[in-house]
């Protein structure tokens, strides 16, 4: 397994929330390109954001890049075929791009997203989990908002950040999730295995 853990990716968040900061998309395509030259035969992008970019990437390179979040949505649907309404856990980016909604509408299925107080915690977990000092009172934000998308109708939660993976097993609810994390890595097993 060859992986390019590049520390000095523009921000997704300032490229697509601030509209302040210079666009990942040169820095991802010479990292998948990089890969590739190493002989990488298939490539994955683990950040659910920085799949706005996913075409950009794809169209670079000559191996496949998987996509997750196609992966994660057809996942979601398989867990619970008779969604129609899926909430989200993920950092606000993911909804002012609408990453998943091509890939739920497709079979009916509404995006959720937690209310702007609880989605506000949870960046502030986000933020926490990068910088590697998060508290149990920050994680509780998880299920604040998973409550939160129950009582706007969710039949199933995505957790559509890697930060937020990092905690999920302690996330409370009876709702069956989805994490897109643990999505990847079993598609990225049967690639491999072929």
């Amino acid at each position: 397994m060859l992986v390019d853990s590049n520390p000095h990716v523009p921000s997704r968040i300032e490229a697509l929330i601030d509209r302040t900061g210079e666009s990942p998309v040169p820095c991802l395509v010479e990292m998948a390109r990089g890969l590739e030259r190493q002989g990488a035969d298939f490539l994955v992008i683990p950040c659910n954001t920085a799949h706005h970019y996913h075409a950009e990437v794809a169209a670079a390179v000559d191996v496949p890049v998987l996509n997750l979040i196609e992966l994660t949505a057809r996942d979601a649907n398989r867990l619970r075929p008779d969604l129609t309404r899926v909430g989200l856990l993920a950092s606000t980016a993911l909804q002012h791009i609408r990453l998943y909604e091509p890939w739920f509408e497709e079979p009916g299925v509404r995006v959720l997203y937690p209310g702007s107080d609880v989605q506000q915690e949870l960046m502030e977990l986000i933020r926490a989990v990068k910088a590697g000092r998060y508290t149990p009172g920050q994680v509780a934000a998880c299920d604040r908002a998973a409550e939160d998308l129950r009582a706007l109708g969710a039949q199933c939660l995505v957790v559509a950040c890697t930060e937020l993976s990092v905690v999920v097993e302690r996330l409370n609810t009876d709702l069956p999730v989805c994490d897109a994390a643990d999505v990847l890595a079993r598609a990225v097993i049967r690639e491999a295995l072929g």
